[in-house]
């Protein structure tokens, strides 16, 4: 584990310099990534929050960019959909006659995350992005720390998520286009119950499965740049 100060990024050895325009396209760059991801989605028939790509997405934005860029990227995210604009991932009526989405035909959702029951999770990828981001420049990116980086970075995002979902759940109110509350729908005796059945448990696996990825992916990212780093280097 490194000290305090600040280590350089991987971005910051693959692109290096500085500049806005810079450190812009690299935001808009993941914030792509995690456009992309989102619509790698599977529907479970008793939740409206789909299994994503995104989780995976966010763990490797914060990583790659850092703190800062890394929270930036997620926030343009969230703004973008609350906007209007696809990016979220499909909603629950889109997916009625589907089990299994790969981004084409897109089926992006665009709605203010406040009257999403997945909101929470999109508002705690900012968070997750620039925690995680936070200990990458503390060197905990690579090797030993990664695994450790990145568990703490999904844990964030899911107390965003299950606190906000539960909110859902608990004001029964109607899920759009399926004409069932969210009581209804989500399997469960008390609130606290639904809330981990349809926003925790069946995402466990997957979840493992995206951490165990992202926490090979990026000391292979980080040996290979290394190595061409080195052999780009003028010989003495």
């Amino acid at each position: 584990m490194r000290s305090s100060a600040r280590a350089i990024t991987l971005t910051e050895v693959v692109f290096p310099g500085t500049g806005i325009l810079r450190d812009g396209l690299l935001i808009l760059g993941f914030t792509g990534l995690t456009v992309i991801f989102a619509q790698i989605a599977i529907r479970l028939p008793f939740t409206t929050v789909p299994i994503t790509g995104q989780t995976l997405a966010v763990l490797l934005t914060g990583a790659a960019l850092g703190s800062n860029r890394g929270a930036l990227s997620l926030l343009l995210y969230a703004v973008l959909g609350t906007m209007g604009a696809p990016v979220f991932a499909p909603s629950s009526a889109a997916l009625q006659n589907q089990t299994v989405h790969l981004i084409l035909p897109w089926q992006g959702t665009g709605k203010a995350i406040w009257e999403l029951s997945s909101g929470g999770y999109i508002l705690g990828f900012v968070f997750a992005a620039y925690v995680v981001g936070l200990l990458a420049e503390r060197g905990w990116d690579r090797k030993a720390w990664v695994s450790a980086a990145m568990l703490i970075g999904n844990v964030i995002l899911y107390v965003f998520g299950l606190a906000w979902l539960g909110y859902f759940i608990a004001s029964n109110q109607v899920i759009p286009g399926l004409g069932r509350t969210y009581q209804e729908l989500i399997p469960g005796s008390s609130v606290l119950e639904k809330t981990l059945v349809g926003g925790l448990y069946p995402f466990i696996p997957g979840d493992l499965f995206k951490l165990v990825i992202a926490s090979l992916v990026l000391p292979s990212a980080w040996e290979l740049a290394s190595r061409i780093k080195g052999r780009d280097s003028p010989k003495p």
